[in-house]
This record gives structure tokens, C-alpha cells and sequence, in this order.
């Protein structure tokens, strides 16, 4: 089905997850929301849309080029403190 997905149903799909309306005005159910959401992300994956333009994208790019906080797709490190 994301094969066959045309950009102008993608856009559709994308606006009505923002707003939680179809075209028609008519409200988005839960489960269709995430069934639009999913189908968005995949949509993106399948046509390699740059991380920058994809949904959820956040641009952690400060002024000066270095990046803010730290980066969420690096594991946390936990130290265990022992009374050792």
C-alpha cells in the first residue's frame, strides 16, 4: 500500500494527523490517527525523505553548528554506586 501511496494522499494523510480532521472535517477516530501516523512515517522511510523534513523531526542545530543536548539515539550510560 506505502508503494502505492501517492504525494498528494501522503499530504492528507500528514495534515489530517496534525489536526485531527479528514479533509471533509469529520474527526479522526484513535485508532485512525495512528493507522495515518504510521502510514506517514512509513511513507517517508520507503522514499528516503531527509530526516530534517520528516514528521517528529526536531532540529537540535544551535546557531553556532554544535548540537544541543545530547543526542537521543545514544544509549544512556547508568553508574551504580556501591558504599564499596
Amino acid at each position: 500500500m506505502i508503494e502505492t501511496m501517492t504525494p498528494d494522499v501522503y499530504q492528507a494523510l500528514k495534515v489530517a494527523v496534525e489536526i485531527g480532521k479528514w479533509p471533509n472535517g469529520e474527526k479522526l477516530s484513535p485508532e485512525q490517527r495512528e493507522t495515518s501516523m504510521r502510514a506517514v512515517i512509513a511513507y517517508e522511510v520507503a522514499r528516503d525523505i531527509p530526516q530534517d523534513q520528516r514528521v517528529g523531526f526536531i532540529d537540535r542545530t544551535r546557531p553556532d553548528g554544535k548540537q544541543h543536548g545530547s543526542d537521543p539515539m545514544q544509549p544512556d550510560v547508568l553508574r551504580i554506586l556501591t558504599d564499596d
